[in-house]
């Protein structure tokens, strides 16, 4: 999916806090995120796995925690 699908999709949805994390993975001021592996970033999973596939192209981290822990 090219980055205006992702965006436009997103956009669609009313999703402004993962655009600003786009805009912020693509500018060099997120590194790393840290995830529930049982909730993920979006409800919808094909576009959670498409902005997740997204951010790390963009060069951050996804950090699964241990939900065990807590």
């Amino acid at each position: 999916m090219s980055r205006a699908d992702l965006m436009s999709r997103l956009e669609q949805r009313n999703m402004e806090e993962v655009i600003e994390l786009i805009e912020d993975a693509e500018n060099g001021k997120l590194e790393e995120l840290e995830l529930a592996p049982s909730l993920g970033l979006l409800r919808e999973e094909d576009l959670n796995r498409e902005v997740l596939q997204y951010l790390e192209e963009q060069g951050v981290t996804i950090i699964y925690v241990n939900e065990e822990d807590e």
